[in-house]
């Protein structure tokens, strides 16, 4: 009866070193297991915050973007003002120099009449000026007859 119960003994002596070293590998796995956690659990933070961190430099560029966006938008509507005002302009300095331009066309067809005038009346002024040399030289001529005749 004592071998009996000595093999049972060493049985469950062998059945309990047996689940004390399943113990100490389920333990060590376990104490893994728990670093690996604690590693993922800090990795997720990091991640957590570096993604907070991330949106609010997001949030501060998209603001940024925004205002300079608004003070794009106020110079293009500056320019887009001004351009409007120089078509006006524009337009107006094309009506003037259309109108110029009939000026200037009108004098110069003036200035090429008065020109033909202007040879027209030499014409006639050297023709009685002929006529006055003619006349002068008749006068003179009874004027010489007269003086003989006395």
């Amino acid at each position: 009866r004592l071998t009996g119960q000595q093999q049972e003994i060493n049985s469950l002596m062998q059945r309990k070193s047996a689940v004390d070293e399943e113990n100490a590998r389920l333990k060590n796995e376990f104490g893994n297991l728990n670093r690996k956690f604690k590693d993922k659990s800090q990795e997720l933070k990091d991640t957590e915050e570096c993604a907070r961190n991330k949106e609010e430099q997001n949030r501060l560029v998209i603001k940024n973007l925004e205002e300079e966006n608004k003070g794009l938008n106020i110079c293009c509507a500056d320019l887009l003002s001004d351009l409007e005002k120089l078509r006006k302009q524009e337009a107006q300095w094309k009506r003037e120099k259309s109108g110029n331009d009939v000026r200037i066309k009108n004098l110069e067809t003036d200035l090429a009449e008065t020109r033909e005038q202007i040879k027209y009346l030499h014409s006639i002024c050297s023709n009685l000026s002929s006529q006055v040399a003619v006349k002068q030289e008749e006068l003179f001529q009874k004027d010489c007859d007269v003086v003989r005749a006395e």
